[in-house]
């Protein structure tokens, strides 16, 4: 069964406050969106990239990203919707075969790898669904609008969800399908498949695997690569 990774890079980036996507900011040296396009090359499972893309941003990135990577895997260029949501069920479409395995994870979340990729893989092919997530270690707060507590949530049951997210194509087909039609806007894809009482499994993922939106984000990542705590394979045509 064939694997396919959608990455959603279609995003304006608004909170970071540059004058270019937040996908397209450099990070070690080279863009974000690089990174995590090397680090799906770099699994043996992927057999194939579908990049999602505002249509303002696709001949930036074939003129300055794409053309300066060697890469293993077939790589098809998709435009984006309105939302990120919009920007996958069109990724979706473009994979013609339906017994396949689809990844989707965001284009700013460049430290996924492939041993965690492998693991949602597996996951995903056992029980149609998985996520890469990470328990939760301060307390929560319901907090109202006016700014009081309204309780405690109990630690022990909640994770913080991250991608890849990885689904049996019929499963998530099928959620995206069901949204649209009901005009539903999910936070993730899991929850797509959530509302449709179809079972998700968590899968640990790591703290490093962060998704870069803000000018933080940026420095956090930074940080990690300073810190030795994360290294990418060389995809440039360059080898460097």
């Amino acid at each position: 069964m064939k694997i396919i990774g959608i990455i959603v890079a279609a995003g304006k980036g608004v909170r970071m406050g540059g004058t270019i996507g937040k996908q397209f900011l450099p990070l070690g040296g080279r863009s974000i969106l690089e990174h995590t396009i090397s680090g799906f090359n770099e699994s043996e499972l992927i057999d194939q990239m579908v990049i999602v893309l505002s249509a303002n941003d696709i001949d930036y990135f074939k003129s300055k990203i794409l053309s300066k990577l060697t890469l293993s895997k077939k790589i098809q260029v998709v435009i984006g919707g309105e939302h990120r949501q919009d920007s996958v069920y069109n990724g979706l479409c473009q994979i013609r075969a339906k017994d396949r395995i689809v990844l989707i994870h965001d284009g700013v979340r460049p430290f996924a790898r492939s041993e965690q990729i492998a693991a949602t893989v597996e996951k995903a092919r056992q029980t149609g669904a998985s996520i890469l997530s990470i328990p939760v270690a301060d307390t929560l707060k319901r907090v109202a609008e006016n700014g009081r507590i309204q309780s405690t949530l109990e630690r022990e049951s909640v994770w913080m969800a991250q991608t890849p997210q990885v689904f049996q194509f019929s499963v998530i087909w099928q959620a995206h399908q069901a949204a649209r039609k009901d005009g539903y806007i999910g936070t993730d894809d899991a929850e797509l498949v959530e509302r449709l009482g179809l079972p998700v499994a968590a899968v640990p993922g790591s703290p490093y695997n962060i998704k870069i939106t803000t000018p933080e984000d940026l420095a956090l990542a930074e940080a990690i690569l300073a810190a030795g705590l994360f290294k990418w394979p060389s995809t440039s045509k360059s080898g460097k």
